[in-house]
């Protein structure tokens, strides 16, 4: 018997069972970025720079796990179909509360949220293309300008977070947030198209 296959076997002689999906460090770190999304809500009822500043401390480790499940899924081989499933929707409960609560805040106004509704649109739109491509078993890959333009998004996010205590830190925080609010609804644009076209040509097919 070679050494990996004793590996693969407890004491008693029998084969080891696989540690549950749902139990393992990415996946639990994908569960504490959807716990983030009521807490940086709720920051938003409390008054005071403060409050904006604990919203975006929270904001960050969030964001920042969204990078570290992935890499430590494939690091460690405990990619889950659970994790492939909660990270996409993870990631748009995140990006999606924060907008609406920061317009809901009055921190994007005026014609600043059509920037915010594009953006929300385009996660709506490739959520059901995904679903759509998944049911004919075509996989989209993440390109690396849609990479970008969730770092972008993120980043941008995370300046409005901060808003006006930020403007009596950095003058020119919001003002930094609305540009890269601007700059990640543009590349949403783009990069949902490709969604959108690999989407249709299916569909097409289908018919």
């Amino acid at each position: 018997m070679t050494q990996a296959t004793n590996q693969n076997l407890n004491q008693d002689g029998k084969p080891r069972r696989a540690r549950a999906s749902w139990t393992n460090l990415p996946n639990i770190l994908t569960y504490g970025r959807i716990l983030a999304v009521p807490a940086v809500v709720s920051c938003f009822y409390m008054e005071g720079d403060v409050a904006r500043w604990l919203a975006l401390s929270i904001f960050i480790v969030a964001a920042l796990t969204d990078f570290l499940d992935g890499y430590l899924a494939r690091a460690w081989s405990q990619q889950s179909s659970l994790g492939r499933m909660l990270d996409p929707i993870a990631d748009k409960l995140l990006v999606a509360s924060t907008l609406l609560v920061l317009a809901w805040d009055g921190t994007i106004w005026g014609v600043h949220l059509v920037a915010a509704v594009v953006i929300l649109c385009r996660e709506i739109l490739v959520s059901g293309l995904r679903e759509f491509l998944a049911e004919l078993r075509v996989s989209v890959p993440v390109s690396q300008l849609a990479k970008w333009k969730t770092a972008i998004q993120l980043v941008a996010i995370g300046f409005l977070i901060a808003g006006p205590a930020g403007d009596k830190v950095f003058d020119y925080t919001s003002t930094i947030g609305i540009t890269g609010l601007w700059g990640a609804a543009i590349l949403t644009i783009y990069t949902g198209y490709d969604y959108f076209r690999a989407g249709i040509a299916h569909l097409v097919d289908e018919d």
